[in-house]
């Protein structure tokens, strides 16, 4: 069994990285972190898109060393542009049996404006994707 966890950049989701923890020590699957820059057109982004894809890396790279630590060994990658399609290209290209994403932390009307990324996987995904709430 594949996983393809989608970290969200600059966030630290220690809640989701422990039911990926349960999953895979549950299943014995191989686990792969990804996190996209969220950059769709560089000459339009307010910063370089080195800085956008270090801080995905950042975010996927500390996920990846919680569940290191927990003795479940995961990938790190770096996805272009705008997370729902990278996510769902890289699980298709790495034949994902399941995608896991923490859910929406934005506001309702945010989500509204601006969409929700655990959603529109759920809706575009022909794979299962599990979103794993908040505990709160």
């Amino acid at each position: 069994m594949r996983i393809v966890v989608a970290a969200k950049p600059e966030a630290d989701q220690p809640w989701l990285a422990d039911a990926v923890i349960g999953l895979a020590k549950q299943t014995g699957a191989t686990v792969a972190v990804v996190a996209a820059d969220e950059v769709e057109l560089e000459r339009l982004a307010a910063l370089p898109r080195k800085v956008f894809a270090d801080n995905a890396y950042a975010s996927a790279a500390s996920f990846a060393r919680r569940l290191a630590e927990a003795g479940v060994e995961a990938s790190v990658t770096v996805l272009s542009g705008r997370p729902v399609p990278a996510v769902l290209d890289f699980a298709k290209q790495h034949n994902a049996d399941l995608i896991v994403v923490g859910s929406s932390t934005r506001p309702k009307v945010a989500e509204r404006l601006l969409g929700s990324v655990p959603l529109d996987l759920i809706k575009r995904s022909r794979r299962p994707v599990t979103v794993v709430t908040h505990p709160r």
